[in-house]
Parts: C-alpha cells; structure tokens; sequence
C-alpha cells in the first residue's frame, strides 16, 4: 500500500493500462477483463486488476495532467514493480487529416514543461515511446483495419492554453495532438527501465472545432484499449 494507492503489491499486475478518468477505468476493467476487482479507490482513482486471455491486467485510473500521473506513475513501477504501462487516453487532433476517434500512437511527446524538467535543467530530454510496443501497436492497428496515425505530441501542462501562437508552429512541425500525460510517462518510463507507450483516441479537434460528447469520452474507446491489450501481450 502507498499514499495514493491502497492495493497490496500482489494486487498489481506487471502490465498497467493508465487512462485519466477513473470511471474510463472502471469501464475498461468491466468491459475487457474477466473477474475485474477493485484493488484501488484512494481519492476516488479507481484501479482494477483481472486476466485479459489468461494474462494479469491491471487497469488504474491516473488523473488529469503530469503531476498526477507522475505521482501513481511513480508508485506503480517503484513499489509495485510495473514493467509495461499503457496510456489509453483521449486527445485532441492537430492536423486535418486526423478524424474524430481516429487513434494516434505517440512516438514522441514535446512539452514546455513537465514534473521531471527541474531534473534535466538546461538539458532538452527527448521523451520516446518504447520501440517494442509502438511496432507492435502498429501491427494489431493495421490488422484490425483501425485508422491509425504514428507520429510526435504534444504534453501539455494547461488545458485552456492561451499559447496560439506554439498551437500555430506544432501544428506546421507535423505534431499530431495535443494531451497532458505523455511526456512525464515516457521520462519515467525511460528513468525506471521500463516499457511506455500513449495510445490515443481523437476526442476533439483544434482545427476543425468538432469534439465528442462527455459521455462518449467515458466509454465509447473500445479500439484504443483492445489495441493496447493485444500490444501488450503480443509474442
């Protein structure tokens, strides 16, 4: 048990699926696992734990932003041993060519800022996803036939930015989509020795203005999880 998570070290898996609503958790974890339990209710982030085809899932809500992903990020891998964390998260397209619930796989993540900056100092560290899961990802995506975009985000430390003018040079550098977890996940990832990657769903767009109703952010994410439980797993 940690600060922040109640659940006995047995009662996390290696492989942790991290979406930032908890209710998205619960969801997950009553859709795709078989004999989900709650393992986790601390400050209402829920988190289960179940088998996806006999392999052990556990599925922990991560919050809003870096800051609070770093917290459960940290405690995930430092004391219950986590190896292989898969964000599943919504995201907001930067490019025309990107529709609403098209998926996104992160290869980089740019940010201003993030909880580990004050680490590197005047260093700009580079935050990746793990090659081994992005191909992998990129596999299940094609097979299923899913429209998949590959490419860099953006983490950002603000939801209403007032920053047009930095949406303005992504948007012409090629970034994909702007969310708020990414960056801190990957640095952690790469600080731990462990394996990271985002696994997005377009939830709104930036340019075109469309976005998806509340509740459909909730819920409505199939593709994106059952591409990241057949990632993980993957031989």
């Amino acid at each position: 048990m940690t600060i922040h998570i109640g659940a006995a070290v047995d009662d996390i898996a290696e492989t942790v699926l991290l979406p930032g609503d908890p209710y998205r958790a619960k969801w997950a974890a009553e859709t795709f696992l078989k004999n989900p339990k709650l393992v986790n209710e601390i400050r209402g982030m829920l988190g289960y734990t179940g088998t996806w085809r006999g392999n052990r899932v556990t599925i922990q809500g991560s919050g809003m932003g870096m800051p609070s992903l770093s917290i459960y990020v940290n405690e995930l891998i430092r004391e219950y041993s986590a190896k292989t964390l898969i964000r599943i998260g919504s995201t907001g397209a930067m490019q025309e060519n990107i529709e609403l619930r098209d998926i996104i796989l992160a290869i980089t993540a740019s940010t201003v800022s993030n909880p580990s900056a004050s680490i590197f100092k005047d260093f700009n560290f580079s935050p990746v996803a793990n090659w081994d899961l992005l191909s992998k990802a990129a596999k299940v995506a094609e097979t299923k036939k899913i429209k998949t975009h590959i490419g860099g985000i953006y983490s950002s430390d603000t939801f209403y930015d007032e920053r047009p003018d930095l949406t303005k040079e992504m948007i012409r550098h090629g970034i994909l989509a702007v969310e708020m977890e990414t960056a801190e996940l990957y640095t952690l990832a790469a600080r731990y020795g462990c394996k990271a990657l985002s696994i997005l769903t377009a939830s709104d767009h930036l340019i075109t203005k469309k976005e998806l109703p509340a509740a459909e952010r909730e819920k409505s994410f199939s593709s994106m999880v059952e591409i990241a439980l057949e990632t993980a797993f993957a031989p």
